[in-house]
């Protein structure tokens, strides 16, 4: 499988340093990419990362701006002006730099959460708070949608 599944929650070590699960690892080194891409979340408290299939999605999102706009520039310094590539040493492992650490809010362990072509990585009690929050709004939508499609009731009929 070629996306990012499941979620993990790992400790940091004494050196500041946490391993990309496995199954991370391996997505990555399918898709070709030497290390982690990572930045911050624009509008959560974690960090999203990725290989080339995440950077992709970048340039295509950043392309449909014309040349030298305003908006170009504003998503290419949001996406790129606050990167990181983080290189894996031999067992798998990254040291997050503080300035992500301290935007995800991450002291002592790492929530690693798959979203497909790219993956988050959370402290993982606001993870926890995030997938309850998610799990509701999706279980909204289920119900909302499941009555679109419904047939109308005839009319008299009893519910």
């Amino acid at each position: 499988m070629d996306r990012f599944v499941s979620n993990f929650t790992l400790r940091l070590d004494s050196k500041g340093r946490v391993s990309i699960p496995a199954p991370f690892r391996s997505v990555l080194t399918r898709d070709g990419f030497q290390g982690l891409y990572c930045y911050p979340t624009l509008d959560r408290p974690a960090l999203d990362a990725g290989g080339n299939a995440l950077l992709t999605e970048i340039e295509a999102l950043i392309a449909r701006f014309p040349h030298y706009s305003n908006e170009r520039e504003r998503f290419a310094t949001a996406l790129y002006g606050t990167s990181e590539v983080l290189r894996m040493d031999g067992e798998g492992r990254v040291v997050l730099p503080e300035a992500l650490k301290t935007h995800a809010g991450i002291t002592e362990a790492v929530a690693f959460v798959g979203l497909g072509n790219k993956f988050q990585i959370w402290e993982p009690h606001r993870f926890r708070s995030e997938l309850a929050e998610a799990t509701e709004q999706v279980r909204a939508l289920k119900k909302q949608l499941g009555t679109q499609g419904a047939a109308p009731k005839a009319q008299g009929a009893r519910e």
